[in-house]
């Protein structure tokens, strides 16, 4: 249905999920950088690089710069994984801005748009993502990392999760 064929009640609700959906997606995302940011430069601040500091049993902090993508994947890609992180997020975008009203899709697309902007933050400023959460056994992460694990697993969830009933 095209939207002059709508009546207007329907494409006024249309256009507010719209507005709502984006506004969460772009909270989200804007909460993620800061909160990247923020931890990223306290560690910068306050850790020389390669060295560690205990924080939990379990947990140390580090302070590494990653070059890479995920695990220092594609490590000195550079370009390659700026051009990658780009045509993804255009990809992530695209599809959302097809489908805002989808039930929960703003909560992955925020998530997965902010921790690629914070690291991309990184790439761009210092040639390289600041890495500080070191678990055992598990190369080191950060805040971006985690919101975009979190909104890969989101993602998968909202879109083959349980069927809703309409």
């Amino acid at each position: 249905m095209r939207a002059a064929e709508r009546p207007p009640e329907m494409t006024q609700s249309t256009s507010s999920l719209r507005l709502t959906a984006f506004a969460r997606a772009t909270a989200v995302a804007v909460v993620v950088v800061v909160l990247d940011q923020v931890t990223k430069s306290l560690v910068r601040s306050n850790i020389d690089l390669g060295d560690k500091e205990k924080f939990l049993p379990g947990v140390t902090l580090v302070h590494d710069r990653n070059t890479g993508v995920a695990f220092t994947l594609f490590s000195g890609g550079g370009t390659l994984v700026l051009v990658f992180t780009l045509a993804a997020l255009a990809l992530l975008i695209g599809y959302f801005a097809r489908r805002p009203e989808r039930p929960l899709l703003w909560l992955p697309t925020g998530m997965l748009v902010g921790g690629a902007i914070g690291n991309l933050i990184d790439r761009i400023a210092r040639g390289g993502v600041t890495d500080f959460i070191q678990l055992p056994h598990w190369p080191a992460f950060n805040v971006a990392d985690m919101s975009i694990t979190f909104g890969v697993l989101a993602l998968l969830w909202v879109l083959e999760g349980p069927r809703r009933q309409r």
